[in-house]
């Protein structure tokens, strides 16, 4: 076979190979031909024209990036360590490549003094508690500056606030004294309740006194029963009165 073929041969199916690519499901091409756009292509099979045709490809997958931890002084002036992670995709891929140098960097840069802004208008115990709130304030903000772009932000997440150590301290010992409270108050409840039911006791008892002194005899023989000593305890005089009566007429 003569050299020259074999080059042209060589040629040509170097040509061929750069004029054909494949595109997977979840990708799709931004076509543009002598510098010009001329659309989005894909997926599947796609016929470029050599040296005139350039393809760049974007996938539509949903992206998890993590945004690096931001120093952030909240609105109480307490100097935290937040990091977080954003959740997107390219919806529009031509907007994605025509709109914005990086995408991906433009996102994580945008993400980043988000994260600051919005952290830096909370208290810590805003922060702390109301991390929904947050999470879905920082993700409108992110979605309406990469919407420009064609990228929509679908969620965004605080992951983890990391507190000075002099901080961790103050707020155990704010969870410990709000337990005691706690405990104080639950005690003080009980006692009430038990005050209210001795008063509806005391009042039951009031309307007959002979109650009265089986209640004294029922806790004499509970007490009793639990140790073996001799127990010396005044009668009341009402229980003695039967057996006075018997002994006058027994005298009469």
């Amino acid at each position: 076979m003569h050299p020259s073929f074999i080059a042209i041969l060589v040629i040509l199916i170097m040509i061929l190979a750069s004029a054909i690519r494949i595109l997977r499901e979840y990708e799709r091409g931004v076509i543009f031909r002598l510098g010009r756009l001329i659309g989005v292509k894909g997926p599947g099979l796609i016929i470029l024209i050599p040296i005139i045709d350039r393809m760049v490809r974007v996938s539509l997958r949903v992206v998890a990036m993590d945004v690096a931890p931001q120093d952030v002084i909240t609105k109480d002036n307490v100097s935290v360590k937040v990091n977080a992670v954003v959740y997107f995709r390219v919806m529009q891929p031509n907007r994605a490549i025509v709109e914005v140098e990086d995408f991906l960097y433009a996102t994580t840069q945008l993400a980043q003094t988000t994260l600051r802004s919005v952290l830096g208008q909370v208290e810590l115990d805003q922060l702390l508690s109301e991390r929904e709130n947050i999470n879905h304030r920082l993700q409108q903000i992110i979605d309406e500056q990469t919407d420009a772009w064609g990228i929509k932000v679908s969620l965004v997440e605080v992951k983890h606030v990391d507190l000075p150590v002099e901080m961790q301290r103050a707020i155990a010992r704010q969870a410990e004294a709000e337990r005691e409270r706690r405990a104080k108050v639950i005690h003080a409840d009980g006692e009430f309740q038990a005050s209210g039911k001795l008063k509806e006791a005391a009042d039951v008892l009031s309307q007959n006194p002979v109650t009265l002194q089986l209640r004294f005899l029922q806790t004499l023989t509970e007490v009793a029963s639990e140790k073996n000593s001799t127990l010396v305890f005044p009668v009341p005089i009402d229980i003695l009165q039967p057996l006075v009566k018997l002994i006058a007429k027994k005298a009469e």
